[in-house]
C-alpha cells in the first residue's frame, strides 16, 4: 500500500459535534491510517496545537476550538467496502436521536466475525450526517428498539441516565416451561468469562455485579410461555442468564438455551432467538419525557401456538 503525505499544517475548527471527546480519540478518528503511538508522539511534542496552546491527549474538546495540525503521513484508503442498502424501520427521529426497529440477525456493529452492522449501514447510507453514535447494544438475534445518537451531546446524556438508572427498558421473551408468578423480581450476580475456545459467556455467580430483572406473566401455556421483562440492570445477557439459570431457557437461544427443544422448534420453522426489546422509555436530550415502542413480532404468537 502507498502512503500520500500531506503538504502544509492544517486547522480544524472544532463543531458541535466532536465537542466533549478527548482529542486523542478525535485525532484517532480524523487520522484514518495513523498508528496510535504517532498520535501521542506528535501531542506530547506540541506539533499539536489547540487554540495556539500545548494540550495533553487527556484534553477534552471545546466548540470553537482551532486545532493546529502538522503534516502526517496517511495511510491511503483501501477501496470503499459496498454496505448492503439501510431499509431497517425507524421508529423515532429528531435532532438529537434515532430509534432503529432492528430486526433480530443484524449485529449492531461490526467486529467478532462481523464485517458490519446497523451503525455501519447507517452512516454509509448518509454520508453528510456529522455524527452516529450506538447509545445502547442488542445482541444479535434480538430484535427490537435501539438507539442511535446524532449529538454527543445527545450521547452524553443518554450514557448518564444509563448509568443512573434513569432508562427503562423493557423486553419480551418466550421461554420453555409453564412459568408460574405472575411477576417475580430476579436478583441474581452475573460474572462474565470467556470459555477455553474464547467464546465469551455469562453466568450466575456470588462474586458477579448485581443484576436485577423483573418477569411479569403474559401468557401461560403447558410447554412456553411468554413473558415480559423489565430490564432494572444492564448486565451482559442478563435476561438470556437470569432465565436459563431459574430452568426458563429462552426459545431459540443457542448459548444458553436447550438444545434438543431448539431443533424441535427450528425444523418447524422457528428458527430465531425469541427476544424482543419491545418499549424503552427515558428524558429525552431537551428534557420531556418520551418512549418507544416496537410491536411484538408475528412469530412470537404463532410460537406459543405451536407449543400448545
Amino acid at each position: 500500500m502507498s502512503d500520500a503525505c500531506k503538504e502544509s499544517v492544517t486547522r480544524q475548527v472544532v463543531t458541535e459535534a466532536d465537542a466533549g471527546q478527548r482529542i486523542d480519540n478525535y485525532l484517532f478518528s480524523h487520522l484514518k491510517g495513523v498508528p496510535k503511538s504517532h498520535v501521542y508522539r506528535i501531542l506530547r511534542s506540541g506539533e499539536v496545537r489547540v487554540n495556539s496552546k500545548r494540550v495533553d491527549a487527556a484534553y477534552r474538546l471545546v466548540t470553537g476550538d482551532i486545532l493546529r495540525l502538522p503534516p502526517v503521513r496517511v495511510a491511503q484508503k483501501k477501496e470503499e467496502r459496498r454496505l448492503p442498502e439501510f431499509d431497517m424501520p425507524i421508529l423515532f427521529e429528531d435532532d438529537c436521536l434515532i430509534a432503529i426497529d432492528k430486526p433480530e440477525g443484524v449485529a449492531v456493529h461490526g467486529g467478532s466475525g462481523v464485517s458490519f452492522g446497523v451503525i455501519e449501514q447507517l452512516r454509509a447510507s448518509r454520508k453528510d450526517a456529522k455524527f452516529l453514535e450506538l447509545v445502547h447494544r442488542l445482541d444479535r438475534d434480538t430484535s427490537g428498539v435501539l438507539l442511535i445518537a446524532k449529538k454527543r451531546s445527545a450521547l452524553v446524556e443518554l450514557h448518564r441516565q444509563i448509568r443512573e438508572g434513569g432508562i427503562e427498558k423493557f423486553y419480551f421473551a418466550v421461554v420453555a416451561g409453564k412459568w408460574q408468578n405472575r411477576r417475580q423480581d430476579v436478583k441474581l450476580p452475573l460474572h462474565k468469562y470467556l470459555t477455553e475456545s474464547g467464546e465469551r459467556r455469562v453466568s450466575v455467580n456470588p462474586e458477579g455485579l448485581p443484576s436485577r430483572t423483573v418477569f411479569s406473566l403474559m401468557e401461560q401455556g403447558d410447554k412456553a410461555s411468554l413473558l415480559e421483562a423489565d430490564l432494572k440492570t444492564g448486565r451482559t445477557h442478563q435476561i438470556r442468564v437470569h432465565l436459563a439459570h431459574l430452568g426458563f431457557p429462552i426459545l431459540g437461544d443457542t448459548k444458553y438455551g436447550m438444545d434438543a427443544l431448539n431443533r424441535e422448534i427450528s425444523r418447524a420453522g422457528y428458527k430465531r432467538m425469541y427476544l424482543h426489546a419491545a418499549r424503552i422509555k427515558f428524558k429525552h436530550p431537551e428534557g420531556r419525557e418520551i418512549a418507544i415502542e416496537s410491536r411484538l413480532p408475528d412469530t412470537f404468537y404463532k410460537l406459543m401456538e405451536y407449543m400448545k
